[in-house]
């Protein structure tokens, strides 16, 4: 089966990962608001006996452009092997899409114009005349609506017509200064016959022409040259970029003149909209509200299930002792896997809710603006507007927070909002902040606290990005420049898709890396055996515990955090969540069920940390707990984000530093209103 590699280049939020998933019946990840696509993406489908392999590139406005998304596409288009390019646009948009379409004209390859969102273009009253567009740029154009559906089969039947079609090239027409210029830098080349590798001597004359290739032919380099500066001077600008920029944005509001008719329609919804969400006085509270609301409902919604669920983990670990007759063998079973495992797969609901709301955001278009409202309050702390993109990210994962910071330009900027997004606390975070608020405050009190853990969290992170600022990554701002999407219903197939595979990774990782992390915490905290004859079975439990192979580390390393007044169990969990802030929980629950406290009288996890942890401690540990070193996976793809190992150290000094004085001034602070 022959294979057809089909590359989607478009701007960014013209729905190019939404068009994949129409077609492939793929989940790529899909938001309405810039960055979303931060690397090369792929999925395949099977059409008239060729398999057709389409890769979606990071969006860009500009394949000259200078962040790191734009120069991945770039790269790949100038170095990869394809057949096809889709170049999607947005049909509600097209002046601006086609802009990028004029530079894609130039890369020589087959291509298809997908003019996407047909149907809400529909709504808004624009005509577009597919046909005669076609017929302007010689190159096949279709309208579509991923999200309708519509057209979707004749854009696959294009693609094949296309890759077996002889390819005609794609030259465009130049303003008559540029067109004159070309031609004769065009008839020297082949009067001189000079050789060259493009596909046609107009394309050689036209990298000549623009400083994109050099020869050493002299004679042609002084026909270029005379050339250039009849263009500088008819222009009025010593600046050949700016020549043909200007040149592409006459070409794309003369073509979309030729093509699009508007019927006059209402006042756009987007508009009205945006009058209350960005208004330069309600915008922020609005916002804060709707934060506050989301971990509301985080917390309340999600204690109904998760009571159900610890009450069905519990039974089943007594369930197991009972049954089993092995001593051990039942309390590796339900001490260690159930115990361990249940801990953390007690607060998948919480995260439910969490990326649900966060989806919402996301689909609807709102992050975009928020980073529009908060991009003066950014600027003052040294971040960047852009930079509310990769930290809104880092409330759900870090990994791909670390990896969106790809939109920012500077590099000064993103190494600082890379320095940042830990302090956003990720998705892992939320069941250690769920169980501690469940042990320590009142339940209708419980949203209130978890969100000001988060707001806290983002606070101490601007001020140390103004600390960094000021210091390690001292330099101007780049200027906010970002698109506003339109505001969308959310398509809750794809809501509902991010969130069954955010459920599913988090099971998966319970039921491999976490499970196999509960079992060795149960090893070593029970082993080495001993022979101690105490007739108390609380207090044999308590000594094995504390003479194990754990006991023993965590006594070491206990002194360290005696200024905290961590107990050698609570210690032991920090270093266990470098690796995954989930087996936190699953060590707590593993050790507090093997220790003091349990007893026929208690409440799970939850009442074992109220009975043995001070209010105190557990201010200090969920201080510590939200500023310290993100996981292992998301210290990986930080540094190769960043680019050098050391920054790695840095960001490990750093956090566990703040961590630390943080968590101290938090403990001294609850002491002195307590």
């Amino acid at each position: 089966m022959k294979s057809i590699i089909i590359v989607l280049v478009g701007q960014p939020n013209v729905g190019k990962s939404m068009l994949i998933n129409a077609l492939c019946k793929s989940n790529l990840r899909v938001g309405n608001f810039p960055g979303v696509t931060i690397e090369k993406a792929s999925a395949k489908i099977t059409y008239k006996n060729y398999r057709l392999d389409f890769i979606d590139l990071p969006g860009t406005y500009d394949l000259n452009g200078y962040s790191e998304e734009e120069k991945v596409t770039k790269k790949f288009l100038e170095n990869e092997h394809y057949d096809v390019i889709i170049n999607v646009l947005d049909s509600t948009n097209l002046e601006r899409n086609l802009i990028l379409t004029a530079q894609l004209l130039d890369v020589q390859k087959k291509m298809i114009l997908a003019l996407n969102m047909q149907d809400e273009a529909q709504q808004e009253g624009f005509e577009i005349d597919t046909q005669n567009l076609s017929a302007l740029i010689k190159t096949p154009c279709l309208s579509l609506s991923a999200k309708t559906k519509e057209n979707l089969d004749l854009l696959l039947e294009s693609i094949v017509q296309n890759y077996e079609s002889e390819f005609q090239g794609c030259d465009r027409n130049f303003s008559q200064n540029i067109e004159q210029n070309l031609e004769k830098i065009t008839h020297f080349i082949d009067t001189h016959s000079i050789s060259h590798s493009k596909n046609s001597s107009r394309q050689f004359a036209l990298a000549l022409l623009k400083n994109e290739l050099e020869n050493e032919n002299n004679e042609l380099l002084n026909c270029v040259k005379q050339c250039q500066n009849e263009l500088m001077q008819s222009h009025g600008s010593d600046d050949l970029n700016y020549i043909f920029k200007e040149e592409i944005l006459s070409f794309a509001a003369n073509l979309n003149a030729q093509v699009v008719k508007k019927t006059p329609t209402l006042k756009n919804i987007t508009q009205s909209i945006d009058a209350l969400l960005i208004n330069k006085y309600l915008g922020i509270p609005i916002f804060l509200f709707f934060m506050w609301a989301l971990f509301q409902l985080t917390f309340s919604l999600g204690s109904i299930p998760m009571d159900y669920i610890e009450a069905g983990f519990t039974a089943l670990g007594e369930l197991c002792k009972e049954l089993i007759p092995n001593e051990l063998f039942a309390s590796v079973l339900a001490d260690g896997i159930i115990g361990g495992v249940g801990a953390v797969i007690l607060f998948l609901p919480n995260i439910l809710i969490l990326f649900f709301g966060i989806a919402l955001l996301e689909n609807t278009g709102y992050v975009a603006r928020v980073a529009f409202l908060l991009d003066g309050i950014l600027h003052k702390f040294g971040l960047h507007g852009k930079s509310f993109i990769p930290l809104i990210t880092g409330f759900g994962c870090s990994v791909p927070a670390f990896m969106s910071t790809r939109i920012l330009k500077n590099k000064k900027d993103r190494l600082l909002t890379l320095f940042i997004i830990n302090f956003m606390s990720c998705g892992a975070r939320l069941p250690v902040y769920v169980l501690f608020i469940g042990a320590f405050f009142p339940e209708e009190q419980a949203g209130n606290y978890l969100f000001g853990i988060y707001l806290l969290g983002a606070f101490l992170g601007l001020l140390s990005a103004k600390v960094l600022r000021m210091t390690a990554f001292r330099g101007l701002n780049e200027p906010f420049v970002m698109e506003m999407p339109k505001y969308r219903m959310p398509h809750w197939g794809l809501v509902w898709q991010m969130c069954f595979n955010k459920a599913k990774m988090y099971l998966k990782k319970a039921g491999t890396f976490i499970l196999l992390a509960s079992i060795l915490i149960w090893f070593v905290s029970n082993f080495p055996q001993q022979n101690e004859d105490i007739k108390d079975e609380l207090k044999a439990q308590e000594q094995l515990i504390e003479n194990s192979y754990l006991g023993q580390f965590g006594k070491a390393i206990q002194p360290f955090f005696a200024p905290l007044d961590f107990d050698w169990r609570l210690s032991v969990s920090l270093i266990s969540g470098l690796a995954a802030k989930e087996v936190m929980i699953s060590t707590l629950g593993v050790l507090y069920s093997l220790g003091d406290g349990v007893d026929e009288n208690d409440e799970g996890l939850r009442g074992i940390l109220a009975q043995n942890v001070p209010f105190t401690t557990a201010v200090a540990y969920v201080l510590f707990v939200m500023i310290y070193n993100p996981c292992f996976a998301a210290t990986t793809v930080f540094s190769k984000e960043s680019g050098k190992g050391t920054f790695t150290l840095y960001l490990f000094l750093f956090t566990c530093v703040m961590a630390y004085i943080v968590a101290f001034v938090g403990i001294n602070l609850a002491k002195f209103f307590a």
